[in-house]
């Protein structure tokens, strides 16, 4: 027999924020460090903090709020996670990936998921941004293990989890913004520890651009909802062992440089909900 989920339907938690909210976003929008205060650029229509809402995790991050808002931004219909539950919290996946089924069911088309990241590539400097373009699971588990979604695909294509024609707007947008994009693989981990250096090496081995703790939870469920997939790094710090000898990487660290980036994270994700418009 089939495990049942212990959560609430994603789809019951949907069709409340529907009944309180008129707008029916296009768009999703996951923020994560360094992200947070592009919720603020979003004029609202309604918003809900994660308490009100049935199964949503409330997770204990610095940085991430924990609220929905709903609302318009050049034009764009959106609707915004400000900040998630992370599986080093503790979180199941089920729990992690609970927004993103709830944005689903909201009817959004498409997902801009963003995180703060460690620097892998030789190219990558903090500061940088960057746009994935591909990912490599290494958290240990699968959101999609478990009984299956009625209507949905028990197993997902993920030869183009992230969307070209989305990845060049987030080009176009980084330009229009003044951010230095580049493009890349994203590998997750579990954490909260940080990588080792031996690690790190053998995940630039294995083609490894950029390395945190988030993002290919949510890409998973969105693809199996059928979403169209963009996601967006900021380049924190550099991955361990590739910052020097003295180099330590720490959380303070990570949350400094990815406050620093703020302005230009927000103007760059402006430019590209701008672009959906057009």
């Amino acid at each position: 027999m089939a495990r049942k989920s212990s959560l609430p339907s994603p789809t019951g938690t949907a069709a409340l924020i529907a009944r309180r909210c008129p707008l029916r976003p296009v768009l999703g929008i996951i923020l994560g460090s360094g992200f947070g205060p592009v919720a603020e650029a979003v004029t609202p229509e309604q918003e809900f903090a994660y308490r009100e809402l049935p199964g949503f995790p409330v997770g204990s991050v610095a940085g991430h709020k924990g609220r929905l808002r709903l609302g318009r931004w050049h034009g764009v219909a959106v609707a915004v996670l400000q900040g998630r539950a992370h599986f080093y919290e503790g979180f199941s996946l089920e729990e992690v990936t609970f927004g993103t089924r709830v944005l689903a069911g909201l009817g959004v088309q498409m997902l801009l998921v963003t995180n703060a990241a460690g620097g892998i590539h030789p190219k990558l400097r903090p500061g940088d941004f960057m746009a994935l373009s591909d990912h490599l699971n290494f958290m240990g588990a699968n959101p999609l293990r478990g009984p299956e979604v009625a209507g949905l695909p028990r197993f997902v294509d993920l030869t183009r989890a992230y969307d070209p024609e989305l990845r060049r707007l987030l080009k176009q947008a980084a330009k229009a913004a003044g951010a230095k994009l580049r493009e890349g693989v994203y590998l997750a981990v579990s954490g909260p520890s940080y990588e080792t250096p031996a690690e790190i090496r053998a995940f630039a081995c294995w083609g490894a651009d950029a390395v945190g703790m988030s993002t290919v939870p949510e890409v998973i469920v969105a693809r199996q909802c059928g979403l169209r997939v963009a996601g967006l790094s900021c380049i924190t710090n550099a991955a361990a062992g590739l910052g020097g000898p003295k180099q330590t990487v720490t959380h303070h660290e990570v949350l400094e440089r990815a406050r620093a980036r703020e302005a230009v994270a927000t103007r760059l994700v402006g430019e590209f909900v701008r672009r959906l418009h057009a």
